[in-house]
């Protein structure tokens, strides 16, 4: 099912919004990708290096958030940051041809899980952990989202929303092997518990993508 758009919540992560140097927005930042940004190729150069933005994902179906992923925001950062400083849109760095990347899709109902559980997820490229998020993290919850995203947007059955990304983004590189993966999860309490939950806990999904 192709999907009539991709939905992206950005700065839903404290520690991310800081890296960038951003301020904590005072309602819910929303921008789209069309379906024409989807890929299964994960890029490191159009017009200038791509950057890299993990994050947890669900596809929309019956007005419910029907299945959980992780996909790749892929950014033109450079030009985001120009577009910025000029208080333009992001759409020419953000919603280009290859910009929205995914791993399969776990229906949430063969999980027995609905998308308001614990869920963390971990970026790994060359096998070392780069991005770790927990949807604790996040200042606005998957049904925090979803509830805001209904009462201004139609969320069609097969569109995908992002829910932002944490920490540690970055240039992809060619050749880098980008490892994502996709846990169940306990109560977020500190990053090492949680870190030794996702070296003890087998995951529901594991992809990888080698970087052209």
């Amino acid at each position: 099912m192709t999907p009539s758009k991709i939905v992206c919540i950005g700065r839903n992560y404290v520690d991310h919004i800081q890296e960038l140097g951003n301020e904590i927005p005072a309602d819910m930042v929303v921008f789209l990708k069309p379906n024409s940004a989807i890929t299964t190729e994960l890029i490191a150069f159009q017009q200038e290096p791509i950057h890299y933005e993990t994050e947890l994902c669900f596809i929309m179906e019956n007005n419910q958030f029907s299945a959980v992923g992780v996909g790749l925001d892929l950014t033109k950062r450079a030009l985001q940051s120009s577009l910025k400083t000029q208080q333009l849109p992001w759409e020419r760095a953000k919603a280009f041809n290859g910009s929205a990347l995914f791993s399969d899709f776990i229906p949430l109902d063969s999980l027995g899980k609905s998308a308001c559980e614990k869920w963390a997820f971990q970026l790994s490229i060359n096998e070392k952990v780069i991005q770790v998020g927990h949807s604790d993290l996040m200042m606005y919850s998957t049904s925090a989202i979803k509830q805001s995203l209904t009462e201004f947007i139609s969320l069609e059955d097969g569109d995908i929303v992002m829910t932002g990304t944490p920490k540690g983004v970055g240039v992809v590189n060619v050749g880098d092997c980008f490892s994502v993966k996709l846990w169940r999860a306990i109560d977020y309490s500190d990053s090492r518990s949680l870190e030794n939950y996702m070296l003890n806990n087998v995951p529901q999904l594991t992809q990888q993508w080698l970087a052209k």
